[in-house]
């Protein structure tokens, strides 16, 4: 899952048109996109190492002990749905940034090219590269928030934050419900869900690795599926991205809100990972856990910790910490090029031809050293490029595009 290059505000200020010197860069939003960039590799880690028909099963197929439960156990708790809202909060803002308001024609043919772009490189990473591209599904949704980019941020609080919390809500008291009424209920809501066995999970795996153009077709094939099922997302992205907007404008992504504010978003989403995680603890006992369904409905609040750590990014570069946040912004600044290249390293791992083709042979708890090693290498690389270069060399490619014509690249 992607987040494009966000602009600086200058540039939306100014509203001219050209590429973006990085000292006009927004620190805090580079300092959150790299984040983001590489929080949801640790998410999509599994779905690169096993087929897409892994994904699809209403519950657990592989059934994790020891140290896969664990390393399962520290994804589902705080890495799943926790990245991805922040990636589509800061599209929203990336809107703006770049289109400026509705009444400059200018600026709306620049971000809609540029959008096009975003869509065409979605195209290309999903059918030739990884299944679970976002980048499609993420240009549509900014065409729609050219609409609402010139929105108040009350207005856009209101609505993206209200759908927003609807969905928070149904994600949480669902599974609460379903626990409520009993065993027997549970049971029969389960067999309704997909199922799936292991001999298919092995036959899936097997079908990537008979050779030649396998991988590809494989691929292809479940991209095909995800990209059709991509609009019952838009529901869901779109008004997160309006949330994103909003909270843009009002300042809190850009450190302006109150330091009680950030302290209070921060308390909270630690609540929701302790009781989450306690819920979720390996080897828990039903009788231990007060409330069934409770870490289903822990993770329904998933998007509480993800404003819980965009206000503990915040306090943290505001008091003292500031040498540890700032790593994150050169990985932010290349956020297109880092994430496209998570899936070439992770592809090439796994299943393209050239690669060890590892698909299907490691749990939760091996592909953690994997994510760690990428992590490290994007965290070395991006400020090594960065001395030399302005931006990524996909960022660069995908302005050239958005401004028709070649822009500079060196520093």
């Amino acid at each position: 899952m992607a987040m494009p290059a966000i602009e600086p505000a200058s540039l939306a200020a100014s509203g001219t048109l050209g590429p973006v010197a990085p000292q006009d860069r927004i620190l805090q939003l580079d300092i959150l996109r790299g984040w983001a960039v590489l929080g949801i590799l640790a998410v999509n880690a599994m779905a690169f190492a096993w087929p897409f028909l892994v994904l699809t099963s209403g519950g657990d197929v592989f059934d994790h002990t020891g140290g896969d439960a664990w390393g399962a156990l520290a994804t589902e708790v705080f890495f799943h749905d926790k990245f991805r809202p922040l990636f589509t909060m800061l599209f929203g803002v990336s809107v703006f940034l770049v289109g400026g308001e509705r009444d400059d024609p200018d600026r709306g043919r620049a971000l809609r090219r540029r959008l096009l772009g975003l869509g065409a490189f979605g195209v290309i990473h999903g059918a030739a590269i990884w299944y679970g591209d976002i980048l499609l599904l993420y240009a549509g949704c900014g065409l729609l928030m050219l609409l609402m980019r010139s929105w108040s941020a009350r207005r856009l609080l209101w609505v993206g934050g209200g759908i927003s919390l609807l969905w928070v809500v149904l994600g949480t008291l669902t599974p609460l419900a379903i626990g409520a009424m009993g065993p027997e209920f549970a049971t029969q809501y389960a067999a309704y869900q997909p199922q799936v066995t292991m001999e298919q999970v092995q036959t899936a795996v097997a079908a990537y690795k008979t050779g030649g153009a396998a991988p590809w077709i494989e691929n292809l094939k479940s991209w095909g599926v995800l990209a059709a099922a991509s609009v019952f997302f838009i529901p869901v992205s779109l008004p997160l991205m309006m949330l994103g907007l909003g909270l843009f404008k009002t300042g809190f992504l850009t450190g302006r809100a109150s330091v009680g504010l950030y302290l209070g978003v921060a308390v909270l989403g630690a609540a929701v990972l302790a009781i989450d995680g306690w819920a979720s603890l390996p080897g828990q006992s039903a009788a231990a856990v007060p409330i069934v369904g409770l870490d289903d409905a822990g993770a329904g609040l998933a998007p509480l910790v993800t404003l819980g750590y965009v206000a503990m990014l915040i306090l943290m570069t505001r008091f003292g910490l500031g040498i540890v946040t700032r790593r994150l912004a050169p990985v932010g600044r290349m956020a297109f090029t880092n994430y496209l290249a998570q899936s070439v390293i992770m592809a090439s791992l796994f299943y393209l031809p050239w690669g060890p083709q590892w698909m299907g042979t490691m749990g939760p708890a091996a592909l953690w050293p994997i994510v760690a090693g990428v992590w490290a290498a994007q965290l070395i690389w991006s400020p090594l490029w960065l001395s030399v270069f302005r931006m990524g060399p996909l960022e660069w490619l995908w302005r050239c595009l958005t401004y028709g014509r070649w822009v500079a690249f060196r520093n």
